[in-house]
């Protein structure tokens, strides 16, 4: 078999990159060892946390309501019935995808696909026996093999009761106790999930914060939350070891408040994902890997192997799905000819725990390290009517901007929504807008939106809702 371009890997960036390369006019037949497309994003990861987060949100916000004086019976969860939906929604968007391949005529083949050198792949397992040849040859392949959950050996020990993300997603029980190891984006979102069905979460963090790398001053909100809602959280706090006792996981613990040896019903390891670079014959090919083991690529995607190109998760971080499929489109595109590169200006970041957290651009701690002077401005949403009238007021909406020119850095949003509003900060920082361009942009009034604007306000010293006119300059 032979194919013009061969995409391996059907997740968010391989699919995209796929269904561009077709609709360019290019042969292309897209290699996934799953008989799904969507890869780890859509069948072990962003939807399927996110189906489960909004039954968290609703549970949260049933209970919220008796502030108001509306009062609902303790709610029953029946599992079964959850999994069943959750996984209907993947099946629907998976089934979707498959019909797009179709319509565009990309081929998809269900098989393994481990290189024999630049330009061939033999495929393994799934549907590859019924072909004649289990070589397939190609012009161009694009590599979007992604990543998986980082499981260091010392707390693999073969435990049922010690899951991952994917593990956690599955969600085979509700169990009473559940320890969360990792106090990042993963560990907050899937320890949210099991709290609000139930479970007693206590998470542990070997650093001194939650989310570590995250701006202190969209973290403050979500941590108090979180110490609210979850059992307890242990900052500081080393694991040493896990052994399973039967009913139990008993985990050593070595930190300020929590030491020697506690039992959980469950454990959940979310301490980071690493990129699937290698297993599949990388090494017969031209393609460099680096001390990380991610594959390096230039700004058009391309490898050091001029067969090869590479997109997504195994390419570096920022491990997102939608940093995957824009460089999925570039090497579509620079396969057709076209003068492009990924060279984006801001890729937004968003935590969908409650209250959510979304950030774009320039971050005050990456100024700092850079020690590049910046401009900052923030609107509290105790001042916004929209936050106030919704309950919470626990965001903050938050700008970075040169001081010499009034261009917009950088933006980060904590608080409900937060993950829908920062889009329009990405627009601004990638079109250049000064925070004037932001500011005397109307917005519609009541809604959170408007905090990206009055944030503005407060920097340009027009903010009638808050009280902080700006400084005269000496």
């Amino acid at each position: 078999m032979h194919s013009q371009v061969v995409v391996l890997g059907g997740g968010p960036g391989g699919y995209a990159a796929a269904f561009l390369a077709a609709d360019l006019g290019m042969e292309v037949a897209l290699v996934e060892a799953d008989p799904r497309l969507g890869g780890t994003c859509l069948l072990r990861g962003c939807i399927p946390s996110k189906a489960l987060l909004h039954v968290a949100k609703i549970l949260s916000e049933a209970e919220e309501m008796a502030e108001w004086g509306i009062e609902f019976s303790k709610p029953t969860v029946n599992v079964d019935k959850v999994r069943a939906r959750k996984e209907k929604v993947i099946e629907t968007l998976s089934g979707g995808l498959a019909q797009l391949a179709s319509r565009r005529k990309v081929k998809r083949i269900h098989a393994r696909g481990v290189f024999v050198d630049s330009n061939t792949l033999e495929l393994e397992g799934g549907d590859s026996a019924t072909y004649e040849s289990t070589r397939l040859t190609f012009d161009h392949c694009i590599l979007a093999t992604g990543s998986v959950p980082a499981m260091p050996k010392v707390f693999d020990i073969g435990s049922p009761r010690v899951m991952d993300s994917t593990g956690a997603l599955a969600l085979q029980d509700i169990p009473d106790t559940m320890l969360v190891v990792g106090g990042g984006y993963i560990g907050l979102e899937m320890g949210t999930v099991y709290a609000e069905l139930g479970s007693k979460v206590s998470v542990v963090e070997l650093t001194d914060g939650l989310l570590p790398g995250a701006d202190r001053d969209l973290v403050k909100p979500l941590e108090k939350r979180v110490r609210e809602r979850f059992h307890a959280v242990h900052l500081g706090t080393k694991v040493v070891g896990l052994k399973d006792v039967g009913d139990a996981v008993e985990v050593e613990l070595d930190g300020p408040e929590m030491k020697g040896g506690h039992k959980y019903d469950r454990v959940l390891i979310s301490i980071g994902r690493r990129p699937v670079s290698g297993g599949f014959g990388l090494e017969n090919t031209k393609v460099t890997i680096n001390e990380r083991g991610f594959v390096e690529v230039d700004e058009q995607q391309r490898t050091s192997d001029p067969a090869i190109l590479a997109i997504g998760d195994v390419v570096g971080d920022p491990m997102l799905a939608h940093k995957a499929s824009a460089e999925g489109k570039v090497a579509a595109e620079v396969l057709a000819g076209e003068s492009v590169a990924f060279e984006p200006a801001a890729i937004p970041a968003v935590v969908f725990t409650d209250p959510e957290i979304a950030w774009a651009g320039l971050t005050a701690d990456q100024a700092k390290a850079q020690d590049r002077k910046v401009s900052i401005a923030m609107y509290p949403w105790q001042a916004s009517g929209r936050a106030t009238a919704n309950g919470r007021t626990d965001g903050l909406t938050k700008w970075l901007i040169d001081p010499e020119t009034d261009r917009v850095l950088g933006c980060g949003i904590v608080g409900q929504g937060a993950g829908e509003l920062i889009a329009e900060a990405v627009l601004a920082i990638e079109m250049g807008c000064q925070m004037r361009d932001v500011a005397e942009t109307i917005h519609p009034h009541p809604t959170l939106s408007e905090t990206v604007a009055f944030a503005g306000e407060v920097h340009l010293g027009t903010a009638t809702e808050i009280y902080k006119p700006k400084r005269k300059k000496d």
